[in-house]
């Protein structure tokens, strides 16, 4: 992947609450098919592993939590080289894309949802979270919440490399954004694994346009994505599929109990945004 040094990064969309606290470590229930990338049993695997959900990079700090405008202004010949700059510039590629895109295929304005960085634990409108729930989407405040500690984890523990996977989980929890705009509901649990599936649709919709996206003076935000770098995006939806997660921790599969889809799923429909570009092609429910 190739990303555009000159680049404007709008840091703008994000909120960097690190160092700041959340109150409290209790965790959330968070809403069904709304919750986090990956359920909270992919942080019992993270336990039985070693080093425990309260240990680790798992509560790091994340990061520097300074002036993240001047950190990732593009005089910093470094700054991509930083997760907190590279997943700004992620968000900034991803917003451009739906800003677009959501009018032209829905009729529907784009109203750009705030990334927040936070470390350990953080007040969010679906309540109190703690960093063990992932990466997550809160609808009543339209927000995305992530503990960039949680990239070192997605490789030391699940053994996905390659920072396009980072993109992907942003794009992901962005899809669920998308969702809300459009009034996606679910109703029960088993609901939730088609709402799940579009996100991932839509992850991949954005991948197939994200060298066309641009920042505020219309230079490209990324130059070009490599073979390697889908794979990345589509072995991390592999990774938290499911059925790899319940092998791994109880050693059989129960599909009653699913709640994103499996890894073939996952992979199936990142793969079908990906290929069609096309975010009415993302119709998990009705295929």
């Amino acid at each position: 992947m190739d990303l555009n040094k000159d680049a404007q990064i709008d840091t703008g969309q994000i909120e960097d609450r690190r160092g700041a606290g959340g109150g409290g470590l209790s965790g959330i229930p968070l809403p069904s098919g709304r919750g986090g990338w990956i359920v909270t049993i992919v942080f019992l695997l993270i336990a039985l592993a070693g080093g425990g959900v309260l240990g680790g990079n798992m509560l790091s700090d994340g990061g520097d939590s300074g002036d993240l405008a001047a950190k990732c202004a593009a005089s910093n010949p470094n700054r991509l080289d930083e997760p907190d700059c590279r997943s700004a510039l992620f968000v900034t590629s991803i917003q451009d894309y739906w800003q677009d895109t959501l009018p032209a295929t829905a009729g529907k304005q784009y109203q750009q949802a705030k990334t927040v960085f936070f470390s350990q634990a953080v007040s969010t409108g679906c309540g109190q979270a703690d960093s063990s729930v992932g990466p997550f989407y809160c609808p009543p405040d339209g927000k995305v919440y992530i503990d960039l500690s949680f990239y070192d984890e997605l490789e030391s523990r699940f053994g996905v490399r390659g920072v396009f996977a980072q993109a992907y989980v942003l794009a992901h929890e962005y899809g669920h954004h998308v969702q809300n705009l459009l009034g996606v509901g679910v109703g029960g649990q088993g609901d939730s694994v088609p709402v799940e599936l579009q996100a991932d649709c839509y992850s991949g919709v954005w991948a197939k346009h994200a060298t066309q996206t641009t920042d505020a003076s219309g230079r490209p935000l990324i130059k070009s994505l490599s073979q390697a770098d889908i794979q990345s995006a589509l072995d991390a939806a592999a990774a938290v599929g499911d059925d790899t997660i319940q092998r791994k921790t109880t050693g059989h599969v129960d599909e009653s109990k699913f709640t994103h889809g499996s890894a073939a799923q996952r992979q199936h429909w990142f793969s079908t945004g990906y290929e069609g570009g096309d975010p009415k092609a993302c119709d998990t429910v009705n295929s």
